[in-house]
Order: structure tokens, then C-alpha cells, then sequence
């Protein structure tokens, strides 16, 4: 039975419905403290770790997330696939604010040299990413969002850019010129340390403004985002209501031998404190 991890963004702090709920606190992983505590529990007979990125009253930036302490503790709980719930802006007329989008593809502007790899100081490691998020959970999640009754886009390009400012009307329109479809802060960076990890991925979008492009929605506000947001959760609750029992059900994930040939340092040049630390994540390819 599949551990699912549930990563909460703008608006979805906590999770109505679980049960034998414990707090777990993870201060101590090798990359720092993670973004809040983590919540264990049973939904819907799944176990399940909730995780809110921006903390607690959300007081973390997208650009300040410790995206590889997050993952990290999602690895050593054993979880096996990740649904991200985030807000996003739409690129797009078709694509209207209180739709959903599950993305295939991504775009990465970020341009802080956030961390988003393991495999640093003394070791390398090269996955593949070409498709960046599970099929399996992109499956379910498409499938989920129809018999809640939520409009949803099948597939679509994220930009993942900086922030935590929004889009200058020439940003937007750019990626527009790019042909990508929806925009947001946080997702492609997890991905990547799921991948690593060797943790399935999907991304439930939820859109909550057209960005700055649109002719009737020149000005996004934070007030715009929150209240389509706060009204686009309760659709998001129900299409995980319907979703995790399904995922959890899968018997083998896309990205559970990730690392299997991509780790390219020879093992008797790795040093054993790197060995230590990233034994969650590498233990068994040195064994």
C-alpha cells in the first residue's frame, strides 16, 4: 500500500478528513528545517503526510521554501507519491480562473539559485526529465477532477518563475508568445527533488487570475487570488476525496528507479558523511 504525500499551497493549509492524526516536527535533516511540521494520519483508510510549503500562516516566500528539506522528510516517512494542490495563473483565454489544470510539462524561469538537487559536494547524479510528472497520478487526477464535477485541462506547460512579485505584462506576454499554459512559483522545483527522491509527482492546479496579459484582468491582486482560491478549495478537497483511494491502489510508480543508472560518481570516491546523509535517498544503490 502507497504512502501518498500531500503538499498544500496558497489556501490549503490543512486537510479536513484526517484521521489519527500525528504531528511530526523533522528539525534535523541534512539540508535544514522543512517549511511547517508534518501531519500523518488515515483518509479515507489511506495513510497519508500532509505538508503546508508556505508554513504555518503562511509566512514562507516561494523563493525561501527549503524545497529539499520538505522532500527529504517526505523520502524518509516512505512516502511514495506526491499530489501538489497549488494556485496558478492562467496564460490562456481558454484556460479561466476556477478551472483546474493538471500539467505534463514545465518551464523553469527561476533565477535565485534555489537548491533543487540532492546530489551536491562530492556527488552527481543525472535524472531524467523528460516527462517531469507521473502518468499514473496525472491519470487519476484527470479522472477525479471530471467525476467531482470541476472543469479541467488535461495537460499544459507550467512556467515555474522567481517571484514572489507577479508577471510584468511583458513577461506574461512572452510566455504567452511561448505558447505555455499556466504560471506559478513553486511546483517545477519539487518535482525535480521528487524525481531525485524517487517519489511520484503530479501537480493540481488551481487558477485563480489571468496573470496580467488579459485586457479585462490587467491588475492581479492578492485579494483576486485568495478569494477565487478560497473558493476553488472545497472543489480541490473534493477531487482528493475522490483521488488518493485511487493512488493509493497503484501497485508500481513511474519514478520509484529513478536513480537506478543515474548516479555517475564512483561510490569509493563518495565520502561517508555523504553517504550518511543522503542514505534515505541513496542508501540502497551502495549497499
Amino acid at each position: 500500500m502507497a504512502k501518498i504525500g500531500i503538499i498544500g499551497g496558497s489556501g490549503l493549509y490543512h486537510m479536513e478528513g484526517i484521521e489519527n492524526v500525528e504531528e511530526q516536527s523533522f528539525m534535523d535533516t541534512p539540508f535544514g528545517q522543512p517549511s511547517d511540521s508534518f501531519k500523518t494520519g488515515d483518509f479515507h483508510g489511506v495513510e497519508v503526510v500532509f505538508l503546508s510549503r508556505h508554513g504555518k500562516g503562511h509566512r514562507i516566500s516561494p523563493s525561501d521554501i527549503n524545497y529539499r528539506a520538505n522532500i527529504f522528510v517526505m523520502k524518509r516517512l516512505g512516502v511514495k507519491a506526491i499530489v501538489s494542490v497549488s494556485a496558478c495563473g492562467s496564460l490562456k483565454e481558454e484556460i479561466k480562473p476556477m478551472d483546474f489544470v493538471v500539467p505534463d510539462q514545465f518551464l523553469d524561469r527561476t533565477n535565485r539559485c534555489r537548491q533543487a538537487s540532492f546530489f551536491s559536494g562530492g556527488i552527481v547524479a543525472h535524472v531524467p526529465m523528460a516527462e517531469p510528472v507521473s502518468p499514473e497520478l496525472t491519470r487519476i487526477l484527470i479522472e477525479s477532477c471530471k467525476k467531482a464535477g470541476v472543469t479541467v485541462h488535461e495537460k499544459g506547460t507550467y512556467v515555474n518563475m522567481e517571484g514572489p512579485q507577479f508577471s510584468t505584462k511583458a513577461e506574461s506576454n512572452l510566455f504567452r508568445s511561448w505558447g505555455m499554459d499556466i504560471i506559478g512559483m513553486t511546483n517545477f522545483t519539487e518535482a525535480k527533488l521528487a524525481r531525485e527522491a524517487e517519489i511520484s509527482y503530479a501537480t493540481l492546479s488551481s487558477v485563480t487570475d489571468y496573470d496580467c496579459w488579459h485586457a479585462d484582468h490587467e491588475q492581479v491582486t492578492v485579494e483576486m487570488i485568495i478569494n477565487n482560491l478560497n473558493n476553488n478549495i472545497k472543489n480541490a478537497k473534493k477531487v482528493l476525496d475522490i483521488a488518493i483511494p485511487q493512488i493509493e491502489k497503484i501497485e508500481k510508480f513511474s519514478a520509484q528507479d529513478a536513480l537506478k543508472n543515474a548516479i555517475v560518481t564512483d561510490p569509493t570516491h563518495i565520502h561517508e558523511n555523504k553517504k550518511r546523509e543522503l542514505d534515505v535517498i541513496i542508501g540502497r544503490y551502495l549497499r
